[in-house]
């Protein structure tokens, strides 16, 4: 998958894609532009009972220097690098970046991620974006995540023709892998796009059959893994559906097998707590993107 490479970037890599070729991403960084997301509003309570049955976390440098013990090891950090907007403006694709290749290293990063609003108002911005974050980190054999985007006005652009164009482009640019929602006829997105590619969950699905099913569907259409975030550390057991997920990703387990490691896991002692009260504008913002 990866053999074209250098020796430095498929060592960063593989503290992200495991020998089978999958991956499983946790996504924590929501933050950056939703600020303390529900379920996320203290992230080193949240992600603690999470990191055995993940293989890389997706999240913010400042979350990762305060959040995450420099003690762990086994698990490779996916630093967001960029951003510069909030859920209080019109729209969120006015991006920049906000974290340099160097500086990624020196947080020991095993990638970056960039990502591309294409369509909307501030698409060539973003287009630059992740294109000088390919420049910079070739410096360092960083890898690069480009992540195609949804704005508030292209929330409903998880089309087939819409993703396979953005994820294409990102490709195009130099990504080494590329992030993106599952749409209907997913297996052209991936046909058409030469990085390996890695489905987002989005905003918070009804049931845990929804998850499993996109991650199982994901899979099967071609793509080396998922990036769950809302769908996980929003759920009434961040733990047990998360092992389900695992479990298709890495082990071949069908949807009714991740159900039943569901069930079996489900209990008072792995069920989240709330530890603030929770608006419904509280879940409207959440759900953005």
């Amino acid at each position: 998958m990866f053999d074209f490479m250098s020796w430095g970037k498929r060592n960063r890599l593989a503290q992200i894609v495991q020998p089978d070729g999958k991956c499983l991403m946790l996504a924590i960084d929501h933050g950056y532009f939703m600020g303390p997301t529900h379920g996320m509003e203290q992230p080193a309570q949240a992600i603690l009972p999470l990191l055995p049955h993940i293989d890389s976390l997706m999240l913010s440098p400042g979350i990762l220097s305060t959040s995450v013990s420099p003690l762990l090891r086994g698990i490779g950090w996916v630093l967001r690098a960029s951003g510069g907007n909030s859920v209080l403006e019109e729209d969120i694709d006015n991006e920049g970046l906000i974290l340099s290749a160097e500086e990624a290293v020196r947080l020991n990063a095993s990638a970056m991620a960039v990502s591309v609003y294409v369509g909307a108002d501030h698409q060539h911005q973003t287009l630059l974006n992740l294109s000088n974050a390919i420049t910079q980190a070739s410096r360092f054999d960083m890898p690069v995540l480009g992540v195609t985007a949804v704005g508030k006005k292209l929330k409903d652009k998880k089309e087939k023709r819409y993703l396979a164009l953005a994820s294409r482009i990102a490709a195009e640019l130099g990504a080494d892998i590329v992030k993106t929602y599952y749409c209907e006829g997913f297996e052209e997105v991936v046909a058409k796009t030469p990085v390996p590619i890695v489905v987002a969950g989005g905003p918070k699905l009804e049931t845990y059959r929804d998850v499993l099913e996109l991650t199982y569907n994901a899979l099967q259409a071609g793509a080396i893994g998922v990036d769950m975030g809302r769908n996980i550390w929003q759920s009434s057991h961040p733990a047990a559906i998360l092992q389900a997920v695992r479990a298709i990703v890495h082990d071949g387990a069908t949807v009714e097998m991740g159900l039943e490691i569901v069930a079996d896991l489900s209990n008072e002692a792995t069920r989240r707590k709330e530890l603030f009260e929770v608006t419904r504008e509280d879940m409207a913002v959440s759900a953005i993107h």
